[in-house]
C-alpha cells in the first residue's frame, strides 16, 4: 500500500508551521530584550535584594 499524496501533503504543512514558528522568533528578538541585556538586569535586581537582605541581617542580631 502507498500513502500517496499524504507524505507530500504532510510536508508541505510541517514546512509551513515551521516558516511561521521562525518568523515568530525574530519578532522576538527584534521587540525583547537581548540576553545580555537581560542577564544585567537581572543581576542588577539580585544585587538589591541581597543588600536588602544583608542589611535586614545586620539589624536583627542581638547586641551585646
Amino acid at each position: 500500500m502507498t500513502r500517496g499524496n499524504q507524505r507530500e501533503l504532510a510536508r508541505q504543512k510541517n514546512q509551513k508551521n515551521q516558516k511561521k514558528q521562525a518568523l515568530q522568533g525574530k519578532a522576538k528578538d527584534k521587540d525583547g530584550v537581548s540576553y545580555a541585556k537581560q542577564k544585567e538586569i537581572n543581576a542588577a535586581i539580585m544585587r538589591e535584594k541581597q543588600a536588602k537582605a544583608q542589611a535586614k541581617a545586620e539589624g536583627d542580631q542581638p547586641k551585646k
